[in-house]
């Protein structure tokens, strides 16, 4: 049977700093810019969720994009829309909040949950411009 990709996407808000505890403030401030900001900054992120698999031949599903929904909201919206990525979410406690990491602690957070298909590809957009894709590798 073909292989078949369904993404569903989400969007939430999120502030956090980047800030590496183990350089000086200088290199924080040289390294990051304005993302080094003492009092935050946020963004309007959007994440694509890919899912891939054969279609179930009595739904024509490789996954109930609702299910999907629902587990991303569930796993990662819940927990991250509106909130400190630094001070307020369990799963990145200890994690540097780039685009980069953040991506990879979602992966965590959705790959064992997924009920039919397999995980693909996460793209985290930051901003317009700018994204982080993930393939668990």
């Amino acid at each position: 049977m073909a292989k078949v990709y369904v993404t569903r996407k989400v969007q939430f808000n999120a502030a956090h700093r980047l800030h590496n505890p183990e350089k000086s403030d200088e290199w924080n401030r040289r390294t990051f810019g304005k993302c080094n900001s003492p009092n935050w900054h946020g963004h309007n992120y959007t994440l694509e969720v890919t899912v891939v698999g054969d279609p179930d031949p009595e739904t024509g599903y490789v996954i109930d994009l609702g299910d999907l929904k629902k587990l991303v909201n569930e796993k990662v919206v819940s927990k991250v829309d509106h909130a400190n990525l630094n001070l307020d979410v369990d799963f990145m406690e200890g994690v540097l909040p780039s685009t980069e990491n953040f991506v990879i602690a979602i992966w965590n957070e959705l790959e064992d949950h997924i009920p039919s298909g397999q995980l693909h590809s996460l793209r985290l957009r930051e901003t317009d411009n700018n994204s982080a894709e993930y393939r668990g590798e």
